[in-house]
């Protein structure tokens, strides 16, 4: 049977390793929206390639590129920030939310109240408006199935049990590039280090925030409002081989794990083919030439990014919203080369000291202190 699909980020990795499953059972699959942000070229050949009905792109200033690129192909073209929406709140069997940073708030929100399938890879979408997005979840059945490859780790474990036997959830990090670096050694680390991973390909600044621990920071304020155990009860620990992706024990001492290669085609793929499962290209592992897998925990004196995340899900409120927000301007600049590596959690956390508003109890409340956030971030930077 046929099922229709659309893809939120549709040019970033998470996209491409979606549309590298689809391709290799193409007749499974109707693809009906793809969106991106400003990548016109790359955009139009994919609509084209998996005949998409409508293709967007975020940035306007880039609609006419891809206007021009899907000439005569009969697929529609559109641009801006309600195109977005108007393509995500298209019905679909199955939505994949990839849109990177806040900007997927709004498309993710629109997807879940078609009330059908959402595979969530916009971690943002939970860490700034996780009570919002939860409740919309229940109020149009939504089924959220979490494709972050550490989150569809716990929830294919929790598969064997439920969470009032659950113990603990741990979340593993790779530790980054820099796990073993000195703090001298980190102030002078360039972006060009911190955006080579040593286990993924990712984007530059989900690799920045691997590097900082603010990924796996962010992603506890997330495992929080997707698997309600209480926050005493997730745990972070470092694993470098990246093999054990996330792990639940129970009440009665089993600890269940979920191991696999380094590719976030497997997580997606389970994302894709819930409830069953479906083939990867994937290499299985090889425990054997693994050798040994092993496990540390984390160093908040030179990764202070989990304490400050554990912190601002503690607080909750508007607080995870601002951390949010603050974390992707700070990572912005330090690309750009205006401040230092480790500045990015100092300012943060500085921020998060100067500004902490009331509850955001709607996605507009959120959007607000998110765009307040922004610009109380960047003067206190001085990136005015």
């Amino acid at each position: 049977m046929t099922r229709s699909l659309s893809i939120l980020g549709a040019t970033g990795s998470i996209g491409a390793s979606t549309l590298d499953l689809i391709r290799r059972e193409r007749g499974a699959w109707r693809v009906v929206a793809l969106t991106a942000n400003g990548n016109a070229a790359d955009l139009a050949r994919l609509a084209r390639e998996f005949a998409a009905e409508v293709a967007v792109v975020a940035d306007e200033a880039s609609l006419p590129a891809l206007r021009a690129a899907l000439a005569g192909s009969g697929i529609a073209a559109a641009g801006g920030a309600s195109a977005l929406v108007e393509a995500a709140s298209r019905p679909v069997d199955l939505t994949v939310a990839a849109i990177v940073g806040c900007a997927g708030l709004a498309p993710t929100m629109a997807a879940i109240e078609q009330g059908r399938t959402v595979a969530l890879a916009n971690k943002e979408a939970l860490v700034s408006a996780g009570a919002v997005m939860t409740a919309a979840v229940e109020r149009h059945g939504t089924t959220l199935l979490p494709m972050d490859s550490e989150h569809n780790a716990i929830f294919q474990c929790l598969a064997a049990g439920d969470l009032a036997h659950v113990r603990a959830i741990t979340l593993t990090a790779s530790g980054g590039p820099f796990r073993d670096w000195s703090a001298e050694q980190l102030a002078a680390a360039t972006p060009q280090q911190a955006i080579k991973h040593p286990n993924w390909a990712m984007g530059a600044k989900i690799s920045v925030d691997s590097a900082t621990m603010f990924n796996k920071g962010l992603e506890l304020i997330e495992a929080h409002h997707l698997f309600p155990v209480g926050l005493e009860k997730l745990r972070i620990v470092v694993h470098p081989q990246s093999v054990v992706h996330s792990m639940v024990e129970y009440r009665d001492g089993s600890t269940l794990a979920q191991l696999g290669p380094s590719d976030m085609r497997v997580p997606i793929a389970s994302c894709l083919a819930w409830p069953s499962r479906m083939d990867t290209p994937c290499a299985p592992l090889d425990l054997a030439a693994l050798g040994e897998l092993t496990f540390r925990a984390p160093d908040e004196a030179r990764f202070p990014a989990t304490r400050l995340c554990r912190q601002a899900a503690e607080a909750g409120g508007a607080v995870p919203a601002v951390l949010n927000a603050a974390n992707e301007v700070a990572v912005a600049a330090f690309l750009a080369g205006q401040i230092g590596f480790t500045r990015i959690a100092v300012t943060v956390e500085e921020l998060l000291a100067r500004y902490a508003p009331a509850a955001a109890a709607t996605l507009g409340d959120v959007i607000a202190v998110d765009a307040e956030a922004r610009s109380r971030m960047r003067q206190m930077m001085e990136l005015v």
